[in-house]
């Protein structure tokens, strides 16, 4: 699933191609990913054609179209997703599921292979229409998330720490590659318990996750299978990986093999050495 530095490439990828422009047709492959208004495609046409994209905007994970009509247009593009701005009279395969026409002869095209992704339109003063949005934890890299303010988030937290990097309502958009990453630079297992941290851990990780995250976002992401950017390019932060997915290989810092288990069900990797 795409994390905040794929979902932040996307967005900075999409606001030179669609901003400003005016949605003058929707067409729907796969009604079911339309979330809201649930059940009511003729609503959802209606009041988006003919509405202008003022700005294109990231919360969390997901991806925000602010519409000049008192709208916004919410994407989560879940797994497999991909949001592409292609020329109307380029080839659409049959992943394509969801396609806004846009004034220029231009078309944003929702691409979903397992159909998980998710489309909502909803009033921009009542984000909980669109899924978990308005619950969501801070931003990692705001300005406003100082390190005292990330410490305090952990007060009366048992967790699991790699669990607890993965609660969206704790801290907004980190997944699975990313969390592994923190942890790795932080030297922390990522099974341990959110209350044996101590405040150098704590500290630690909030660096390392602002650092990791903002270096995800200059190498235009991660990718392994399908996510891409709005122009259908690939990121390369996977080459700067120091755990995800290695397992079996040498640690880059110590030359541990590399071991895999599963944290809260989610495949989970990390150097028994350096991680503490």
């Amino acid at each position: 699933m795409p994390e905040l530095p794929e979902v932040e490439t996307v967005v900075k990828g999409l606001r030179p191609l669609v901003e400003e422009k005016i949605v003058t047709g929707v067409e729907i492959r796969e009604e079911k990913m339309i979330a809201f208004p649930k059940g009511n495609i003729s609503a959802f046409k209606e009041e988006l054609i003919g509405s202008k994209i003022e700005a294109v905007n990231r919360r969390g994970k997901y991806i925000i179209f602010e519409l000049n009509n008192n709208k916004n247009m919410v994407i989560h593009l879940r797994m497999t997703g991909k949001l592409l701005v292609k020329e109307v009279k380029e080839f659409r395969d049959k992943h394509t599921h969801v396609i806004f026409s846009l004034n220029d002869g231009q078309e944003i095209r929702f691409n979903n292979i397992r159909k998980f992704g998710r489309v909502y339109l909803i009033d921009k003063n009542q984000p909980e229409q669109a899924g978990g949005l308005s619950k969501l934890g801070p931003e990692p890299l705001s300005n406003n998330l100082s390190v005292d303010d990330f410490k305090k988030l952990f007060e009366g937290r048992r967790a699991i720490i790699k669990s607890l990097l993965l609660n969206q309502h704790f801290v907004a958009g980190i997944g699975n590659i990313y969390a592994d990453e923190i942890l790795f630079r932080s030297g922390i297992r990522p099974d341990r318990t959110a209350d044996t941290l101590t405040e150098s851990e704590k500290e630690k990780i909030y660096h390392n996750m602002r650092e990791i995250l903002q270096k995800g976002i200059i190498y235009g992401g991660t990718s392994f299978s399908d996510y891409v950017n709005a122009f259908g390019e690939k990121g390369s932060f996977q080459e700067e990986l120091r755990v995800h997915q290695r397992q079996g290989e040498e640690c880059y810092s110590c030359g541990t093999i590399i071991e895999k288990i599963k944290v809260s069900g989610r495949s989970t990797y990390f150097c028994p050495q350096c991680q503490k």
